[in-house]
Parts: structure tokens; C-alpha cells; sequence
């Protein structure tokens, strides 16, 4: 009898022949193979030999050795080679990890553990790390589940099962929670709307709160549209206003001496109404100079204003100071302005403020007028939200969608966000106050790409379209069950009367929103998955993971389709890495070409559609970049632009290949000299603009 098992570092843990048997199994499954039974009789064989062996001799590497030796021995030579490639893949990985110093007891990616290291593991004074990953998912799962002992529940069983979900990676929550559970800082909303005021001392007031926010690790988003415009009075002084742009950049400099939680550059949302004078120079104010690097921008444009648009109209604009049309504009020119401007440097992008309105959850509480710095969460004046992503790829089985991990999963991470709110210190009371009052919590997914891909759906089709409808669908609904079982528990937020929930007949609801589609941003490079709802970006690229080292990821599922089929070479990697993309590749399957589409070979159509699909289902919004090839046009951005107003979206980024300086993702044969291969930076998750956040 086989007690235990030495592993690699010289600790010994319980033996588990289901292990082998798993691992058999893992390597059948990448050739195209599903035999149980011969999976079973290899791993009998290997125990078998094992028994002879003294117990110090049992351990991972003899168990590996003997796994190569009989899966050749039984006949199974392509299992094999995948069994021994695998084996060698995972070996370099924990080479590189040791010249790099780097810690891992949940084997992640070598840039996962990175990432870990780098904003997320504890230090001590000195900077040294002193936690592994593993501590940080326990520390994450015990900090959120003491919310229970609030209500007279057991936090001892609700921190496994938190446990279990965080360290199998099928739900993470926002980096401030990550960052601050059980510290001294305690701040664990990522997303945060600070109005600001017409007047100096409230614009400074905000400038201080956002400092505060940036400090603890959220991020920010601003409406400028209550500032006077450019040249108007000011009856204090007799003199003439500067203008929200200017202000702007008070706040851009502000943010550039403060990390957020001291791991982090300052990120920012900067929105003003399509009807403010000084709309012209919002639009362009990113066109020179590198202003505002710390912000994201976006025109807040209403249903008149679009309608105008395809009329051909012109429209008001209207002086927020006392309401006095000051000007008529071409909604056309306007409209053509902004895709011109986003086409050449990314931004801005708009945020279709009469559909955010629409769907408010408490109008009687306030307008909405802003979004967090990535468009997926607007929020009232001071209000703040928590967000977390189901790891979707996690949550197919047999090629199929396994609803009820994923019903279960829900369950549990709406309870897991909904503790947030009561375990977090924010960092001022006003935020406090109306985060409490309602309750906000922004459920998402990540890793949709490689769902689609597990289910043999191409991304940019039909049935892709179906499926994420159907998977947020269901996700929406039944957080939406989850949100109302806690409200009967523990009581609804306390703006429940007279809100959307109360009006649409439902008795009891815990949190005034529940579900939000955000970018995940490093949360997916520790899932190891794709971005969000973001299409594959590359399947062979080479991850700059810090000054002089370069690391060569490839997309998993792709070399299994690849082993299965039989044309993998290391070779091929090295040529798609070269290329960018396999759309041409007439070396590979057309079938396999059309299932792993990359993010630049979709249309910006599919793009849009994709997002909308989405947002049917979502209390919030949906952040999706609207990749576009280099050789698009403005034309182009104005249709994607137009095209997601009338599907309803909330909002809308593009970027257009080769826009950004300094940017995150080369793509291989652009005809630039530093990019022989398609590279990323260590945080690039998918998307072309910086969402690291």
C-alpha cells in the first residue's frame, strides 16, 4: 500500500492513483482520445511497479517516468508524446520561475505568478514577499466570509467554500479585494464615480477624494459637465472660467504622483455631455501633446443628439451654469469629430447616457452621469462597486455548457461580492453612505474565448452570438435569484422601496445591481484565460515578462487541437508567433482556422454585435474594446459607433491597431522592425488599450 508521494521540493503529501489516472487522461484528451479504461490500466501498471519500490522512491518524477514508460509500452505513442511534452512544457515553466525567484504553490503561469508578486502577495517592510499564492486565496476567502458572522451565519464553512472557488480560479474578484482583504488599508471596491462641483472648492474636494480612492487601490470616474465653459464668468472675481479640459489636467497630474494602493498607475474616467460648449475641445484634447495619459474619455451622448445624427440635424449646446443655448451645432460634424479623433488616437469613446438612465435601478435617488474608468459600471455621485469574474472556461464539461457548476457558481459569488460591501473600509463617508444604500455588486465572466472554443463555436457567428446570450442570460437570472434569497436572509438595500426591482414586482432585493461585464484585467492572467468577453488576441506570442526576458505563450487549447489533429511542430508556434494570426496558414485545418479566430481577423461588426449580445443580459454595462486593423478608416469607427447605439449597448471603446504609443501588443508583420514577433507586455490581457486595471 502507497502511502505517499515525495514532490518535487522534498515534502511528502497522500498518495492519490486517481492523479495518474486524470493525468492520463489529460494527455489522451489533447491527441483527440477519450479510452477511461486504458487510462485506468496505465496508472494500475505504474502503481503496480511503484509497490516494489522502497517509499522514498516514490515520487513525482519516478511516477512521471513510469507514466512515459507504459503509456509506450501499452501501445499509446501519440498519448505519449503528448504526456511527454507536457511534462517538458511544465519543466521549463518551473526553470523560468526559479531563475526569476518567483513562488507558486498553485502552478499558474509563470507571468500569473508575476503579476502575484508583483501587487498582490504581501511584504513585509523591506518589500520581500511573504505570502504564496495559495496564502493569498486563503487570506481573500477568510477576510470576505467573516461578513457572516454579521448575520449570525458560519464564516468557518462559507471561507472553504470561498477558498475552494478563489484557488481553482473559477471566480476572482477585483484587484483591491485581492489587494486589501485582511490589511491595515481594508478598501475593496474597485470602481468609484466622484461628482464634481462648479466652484473651485468642490472641484478641489473631489481632487483630495480621488487621491484618497486612487491611494487605496480603485479607480475613478469623473463627470465634467456641471463646470461652466471655457470663457464664461465667474461673478466671484469678475474674471473668465478655464473650462472643464483644464481642470482635467489638474487631475491628470494629480494621478500621475499617485499609485493606486502603491502597486498601480491611477486610472480614470473623464465624461462630458455632447451638449456642453465645450465639446470640441473635449473631443480632440488627446490629439497632441500625450494630455491626459491618465485618462479614458468619453462623450456622454444622448438619444437627441443621435437622432439628430442620422437626420442630419443640428442640435443645442447648452451653458450647464443656467441653461442658456449658447450655440447650434451639426450633430453630423460633432458625431464625425469623434470617430475621426478615436480613429487617430483611440479616443474618446461615448457612453449612450439615456440608455444608462433607462435602466437605473433608483431613479429616485439620483441621475446617473458617469462610469468607472473602464465604461462597465455607472454609478451615482460618490457610489461605489465591488466586481468579480466567473472563470468561464472552467464551466464546460464534455462539450457542453455545464449549467449547474455554473448556477452553483453564481450563487456563490453573489454572496461572496455581497460580503464585500460589509467587510470593506471606505475611504470617505459619503462613498460609504450611498454604497451601503444600495448595494451595488458587478458579476461578470471572463474567459469566454476559450468557452467558445471548448464548445466548437468560431466567435464571430451566430451560434457565438447565442451562446453568450444564453450564458449571461442565465447567469443574470439567477444572480438575480441569488441577490433576493440573501434579501429575505438579511434584508434588502435600503433604497429598495421606489426603485426598478420594487416597480417590476419583486418583494425583496439585496443589491440595487448584480451583474457587470468588466475587462478582468490581470484577473484573467491569473485565471489564465482571455479578457472578459474578448475574442482570442494570439495563439503563439512572446510575453515580455521583464527587462531582457521574453517568455513564449501559446494558447493551449490551440496546440491540443493541433497534437490531436497531428500538425504541431514547435516550428509552427515560432511561424504563427511571426505572423499574428493563422487566417492564411494553409499548413492548418480550415476548420481549425475558423474555430481559433483572433480579435484583428474578426469584423467590427461582430465586435459590436458580440457586446450587445451581452448587455441584453447585464444590470450595468459591458466594457469591450472594438478592435479594428491598422488600414481601417474613421468610417469605419462611426459605423461600429452608430452600430452600437442601435443595438442598445451602454457604451462603446474602439482601437485601431497602431494608434497608441508605448502599446501593449505587437503584432508580428506590421512592417515594424521591433516587432519580429507578435509580443505583449507583462500585463496585457487582451484588449488594445490599457486595461490593466
Amino acid at each position: 500500500m502507497i502511502k505517499e508521494i515525495v514532490k518535487r521540493d522534498g515534502s511528502r503529501e497522500p498518495f492519490d492513483p486517481q492523479r495518474i489516472v486524470a493525468a492520463v487522461a489529460k494527455a489522451q484528451q489533447a491527441v483527440g482520445q477519450h479510452d477511461p479504461k486504458a487510462a485506468q490500466a496505465v496508472a494500475d501498471l505504474v502503481v503496480d511497479e511503484l509497490s516494489q519500490r522502497p517509499p522514498q522512491e516514490v515520487t513525482v518524477e519516478n511516477v512521471q517516468d513510469l507514466v512515459e514508460k507504459q503509456l509506450v509500452q501499452q501501445g499509446h505513442e501519440e498519448a505519449a508524446k503528448a504526456y511527454i511534452l507536457h511534462r517538458h512544457t511544465r519543466a521549463e515553466v518551473r526553470r523560468t520561475k526559479r531563475i526569476l525567484g518567483v513562488r507558486d504553490d498553485l502552478k499558474l503561469t509563470v507571468n500569473a505568478t508575476k503579476v502575484l508578486e508583483k501587487r498582490y502577495l504581501l511584504k513585509d517592510s523591506e518589500g520581500h514577499v511573504i505570502e504564496t499564492p495559495r496564502e493569498l486565496m486563503r487570506r481573500v476567502a477568510r477576510g470576505i466570509a467573516a461578513a457572516d458572522k454579521l448575520y449570525g451565519d458560519d464564516a468557518a464553512a462559507t471561507e472553504e467554500v470561498f477558498y475552494e472557488m478563489l484557488s481553482s480560479r473559477e471566480f476572482l474578484p477585483n484587484s483591491p479585494t485581492l489587494m486589501n482583504a485582511e490589511t491595515r488599508i481594508g478598501q475593496l471596491a474597485g470602481c468609484f464615480v466622484l461628482p464634481v462641483g462648479d466652484s473651485v472648492v468642490e472641484i478641489f474636494d473631489t481632487l483630495k477624494t480621488m487621491a484618497l480612492v486612487h491611494q487605496s487601490g480603485g479607480g475613478t470616474g469623473f463627470s465634467f459637465s456641471r463646470l461652466r465653459p471655457n470663457g464664461d464668468i465667474v461673478s466671484s472675481t469678475g474674471g473668465q472660467a478655464s473650462g472643464p479640459v483644464s481642470f482635467m489636467g489638474i487631475f491628470d497630474a494629480a494621478t500621475d504622483v499617485i499609485k493606486q494602493g502603491g502597486r498601480r498607475r491611477g486610472a480614470n474616467m473623464g465624461i462630458l455631455r455632447v451638449d456642453h460648449p465645450d465639446i470640441v475641445e473635449f473631443i480632440t484634447c488627446k490629439l497632441h501633446g500625450g494630455r491626459l495619459r491618465n485618462f479614458n474619455i468619453s462623450v456622454a451622448a444622448t438619444d437627441a443628439f443621435m437622432d439628430a445624427v442620422k437626420r442630419g440635424d443640428s442640435y443645442d449646446l447648452v451653458n450647464p451654469r443656467n441653461g442658456a443655448v449658447v450655440a447650434r451645432k451639426s450633430a453630423r460634424h460633432v458625431f464625425d469629430l469623434i470617430a475621426v479623433s478615436a480613429w487617430q488616437s483611440g479616443d474618446p469613446g461615448m457612453v449612450f447616457i439615456d440608455e444608462v438612465n433607462r435602466h437605473n435601478p433608483t431613479p429616485h435617488v439620483d441621475a446617473i452621469e458617469s462610469t468607472n474608468p473602464c465604461g462597465e459600471q455607472p454609478l451615482l455621485p460618490y457610489e461605489s462597486c465591488n466586481l468579480g469574474s466567473i472563470n468561464l472556461r472552467t464551466m464546460v464539461k464534455d462539450g457542453q455548457v455545464d449549467w449547474d457548476k455554473l448556477g452553483e457558481t453564481v450563487d456563490r459569488s453573489v454572496h461572496f461580492l455581497d460580503n464585500v460591501i460589509d467587510v470593506t473600509k471606505f475611504p470617505v463617508s459619503e462613498t460609504e453612505r450611498i454604497t451601503r444604500a444600495n448595494r451595488k455588486i458587478g458579476l461578470g465572466v471572463m474567459g469566454f474565448a476559450e468557452m467558445l472554443v471548448l464548445l466548437g463555436v468560431p466567435y464571430d457567428s451566430d451560434d457565438g452570438l447565442r451562446v453568450g446570450e444564453d450564458v449571461m442570460k442565465f447567469i443574470n437570472e439567477r444572480s438575480h435569484r441569488a441577490s433576493h434569497d440573501i434579501a429575505v436572509r438579511r434584508g434588502s438595500f435600503a433604497n429598495f422601496r421606489g426603485s426598478r426591482w420594487e416597480a417590476e414586482g419583486w418583494d425583496a432585493m439585496r443589491n440595487a445591481t448584480v451583474t457587470t461585464v468588466a475587462p478582468t484585467g490581470t484577473i484573467s492572467i491569473i485565471a489564465g484565460v482571455s479578457s472578459g468577453i474578448e475574442p482570442l488576441f494570439a495563439l503563439t506570442y512572446y510575453r515580455n515578462i521583464m527587462e531582457g526576458t521574453r517568455l513564449l505563450e501559446e494558447n493551449d487549447l490551440f496546440k491540443q487541437a493541433a497534437l490531436a489533429r497531428g500538425f504541431y511542430s514547435l516550428d509552427l508556434a515560432a511561424d504563427i508567433a511571426r505572423r499574428g494570426s493563422i487566417a492564411e496558414m494553409d499548413e492548418i485545418p480550415q476548420d481549425v482556422r475558423r474555430l481559433f479566430v483572433t480579435a484583428f481577423d474578426i469584423q467590427p461588426e461582430w465586435h459590436v454585435k458580440m457586446q450587445a449580445a451581452f448587455q441584453k443580459h447585464t444590470d450595468n454595462a459591458v466594457s469591450k474594446t472594438i478592435n479594428l486593423p491598422g488600414e481601417s478608416t474613421s468610417s469605419d469607427v462611426a459605423h461600429a459607433y452608430m452600430l452600437a447605439w442601435e443595438l442598445k449597448c451602454k457604451g462603446i471603446t474602439i482601437y485601431r491597431y497602431g494608434t497608441a504609443t508605448g502599446q501593449v501588443l505587437e503584432i508580428a508583420g506590421t512592417g515594424t522592425e521591433h516587432a519580429p514577433f507578435t509580443q505583449a507586455s507583462p500585463e496585457f490581457t487582451g484588449e488594445c488599450r490599457d486595461c490593466s486595471t
